[in-house]
């Protein structure tokens, strides 16, 4: 007999599904019953918001969704902050748990990790949650997943799975091939008002967003063809490269690029929701644009939040770049072009603005020349927060951490760990602070586990820094901010890994380069003091 959960990590394999990540519980034995047998790799994170976390970076780095089996009730309410954080940034995720038998669900009668609705709770952070209640559902909300995060904004998707289902008969469910799939394709009038906005552009500018993360080759040329300064949201890092004539990097809450945008006169928007958390991280409001907007986006309802557009394009960011290329005669750009000189303009008067930053940049300037080529995955911290400004990288999938969206704390670990499992033979720096990384400690053992030797710098400032800091500022005394500071040196042994203190930008080049060559995970600490930060 080919039993419920068997037939689900058939359907998954068949898919090309190479990883789980997940932490068997009393619910979920039976969906365990299959995985043996299979060729897909489980990972078993120490908690499940772990879970999520790994299987985001994992699905950052692949382009493809990151797998979860979660266990009901606590499972799924541990799991659903890194749910959050998927959602905020359109991370493709498939989380499959357990739920209680049906005839018990919803009753409130104190069964074992009971919730009034497991269901409802998840709705909220992911494209669908969906209940099983017959086995010949299963393949359909398969296939409703996978069409989701192939054709459309890649969101996390829950499938839940009572218990008296889980082991039933499975043998006749037939073994589906995932069918020939589409992008969506642009409007053809659609892209003729936009390039008639384009061509007669005197000021052009571009915004690019994660969604263009398939497309990096076509933002380029599209970049060239409209001689347009360009912007790129932390989620785009790396779809212009370093050097580039038109690009202006990441700074949209800085001074000299919200000048550049409030004056353009056309402005392309490109998978970028307009948000917050890339436009405004100084929290002021002051990203203004003036002038005409054409919005592309695979989410029709994202076109019109935040920013109306002028003209709104549903469809794949790759397909509408190619279209518009199609109809735009092209600029020459060279550095005598007139958006080159737009941009050295904002560049020049960028590179003033950030002349306080001088010791953050001489920190990136030792990571990046120590390893050049690695992966950086981030958490909410000191060092993330400046290098989203100052850190440019070639290639995409390279620069990505929990500032953006949701915003959370200790995702850098897990995600770390997700990203190398994902590419073992990329570098992967893990950016974090001492508070965040006491958020998911636990999962340093998982990284042993996994064989994932990733390098973890951690920012020791002995407390919630930025937190305080802003406290100081609004004039409220500092509270809850200087929490007890463990000794990160010795539980990073005990764990395992390598761990390092490093006491100057020498001492951490070299360390780092002793990290790389590493087959242990490595822990590098960093005290938030002279030489790393100048005294005031």
């Amino acid at each position: 007999m080919t039993t419920c959960a068997e037939y689900l990590v058939n359907q998954l394999e068949h898919w090309g599904v190479d990883t789980v990540f997940g932490i068997p519980g009393v619910h979920t034995i039976g969906l365990y019953r299959g995985l043996p047998k299979s060729s897909i790799r489980h990972v078993t994170p120490r908690h499940e918001q772990g879970i999520g976390f790994m299987a985001d970076g994992y699905a950052r780095v692949t382009g493809k969704p990151g797998v979860c089996f979660c266990i009901t009730g606590p499972g799924m309410t541990n799991i659903a902050t890194a749910l959050g954080q998927a959602y905020g940034d359109s991370i493709p995720i498939l989380v499959v748990s357990s739920v209680n038998e049906r005839a018990r669900l919803g009753l409130g009668n104190g069964f074992i990790h009971e919730l009034p609705s497991q269901r409802n709770l998840i709705a909220g952070v992911t494209a669908f949650s969906h209940t099983v209640l017959s086995l010949e559902q299963l393949p359909q909300v398969l296939l409703r997943a996978f069409s989701l995060f192939k054709g459309g904004r890649p969101q996390p998707v829950h499938i839940e799975i009572p218990l008296d289902l889980i082991e039933s008969n499975a043998d006749h469910l037939p073994l589906l091939d995932l069918p020939v799939q589409g992008r969506i394709a642009p409007d053809p009038d659609a892209v003729s008002a936009a390039v008639a906005l384009l061509e007669n552009a005197q000021r052009p500018l571009l915004l690019i967003g994660g969604g263009c993360q398939s497309a990096y080759e076509e933002v380029r040329a599209l970049a060239g063809a409209l001689d347009a300064p360009t912007a790129c949201t932390i989620n785009a890092k790396g779809i212009l490269p370093p050097g580039h004539p038109l690009a202006v990097g990441s700074n949209q809450s800085l001074v000299p690029v919200r000048k550049l945008a409030a004056d353009a006169d056309v402005v392309l928007a490109i998978g970028t929701e307009l948000a917050e958390t890339d436009y405004d991280v100084v929290f002021n409001s002051g990203f203004k644009l003036n002038g005409r907007l054409i919005r592309i986006d695979i989410d029709p309802s994202q076109l019109t939040r935040n920013f109306v557009p002028d003209v709104a394009i549903t469809a794949d960011a790759g397909l509408a770049i190619r279209a518009l290329l199609e109809r735009l005669p092209g600029k020459p750009t060279t550095p005598q072009s007139i958006g080159a000189q737009r941009a050295a303009t904002v560049r020049e008067e960028i590179a003033q603005e950030l002349q306080g930053w001088r010791d953050y940049s001489r920190l990136f300037d030792t990571l990046t020349d120590a390893l050049p080529d690695a992966r950086y995955v981030g958490d909410s911290t000191q060092t993330v927060y400046t290098g989203n400004h100052l850190v440019e990288l070639d290639g995409p999938r390279r620069w990505f951490n929990s500032s953006t969206g949701y915003g959370t704390l200790g995702y850098g670990l897990p995600a770390a760990i997700g990203a190398k499992i994902a590419d073992p033979l990329s570098t992967v720096v893990c950016l974090i602070g001492d508070g965040g990384l006491q958020f998911t400690l636990g999962e340093m053992s998982s990284a042993v586990e996994a064989n994932a030797p990733i390098i973890v710098v951690l920012w020791n400032n002995s407390g919630y820094g930025e937190i305080k800091t802003a406290m100081i500022k609004r004039d409220v005394e500092p509270l809850g901010v200087d929490i007890y500071t463990p000794d990160f040196i010795k539980i990073a042994e005990g764990f395992g890994w390598n761990s390092l203190r490093a006491v100057d930008h020498q001492d951490l080049h070299a360390r780092l380069l002793q990290a790389r060559d590493s087959a242990l995970p490595t822990l590098i600490e960093i005290r938030e003091a002279a030489p790393f930060i100048s005294a005031p």
